[in-house]
């Protein structure tokens, strides 16, 4: 896709919106992971991913970089950037995720997971 899309923010007299696609094939998801659960350390070949956390307690780490999301925080991950998600807090985490580029559930290829998929 080459970069990272436009997040769009829309004041309006009732409150605002923000708009995170417009007209570009995209897929979009919320994640939830429960307490102690934790998602593959993976990549995308097709994909570039917008993650907009939902709730409190996440776990991200990213490239070679581990975060800890707020609420209403958006994290961009290019294709190729090695990701992980994991629910450290005591109440489920979800996370809105937006995937730009070519969707499809076998471009993930996995480095480490706790579930035994590995590879792609």
């Amino acid at each position: 896709m080459g970069g990272r899309p436009p997040s769009v923010r829309v004041e309006k007299p009732w409150g605002r919106f923000e708009q995170y696609t417009h007209n570009l094939p995209s897929t979009v998801k919320i994640i939830t992971v429960d307490p102690g659960g934790i998602l593959s350390s993976q990549y995308h070949y097709r994909r570039d991913e917008l993650w907009v956390m939902l709730d409190p307690g996440a776990k991200v780490e990213l490239g070679e970089k581990v975060l800890h999301p707020t609420p209403g925080e958006k994290l961009f991950i290019p294709r190729e950037t090695v990701h992980r998600l994991s629910c450290v807090g005591e109440r489920p985490v979800r996370i809105l995720e937006v995937s730009f580029g070519e969707f499809d559930e076998d471009d993930i290829i996995r480095l480490e997971d706790v579930y035994g998929r590995i590879g792609p």
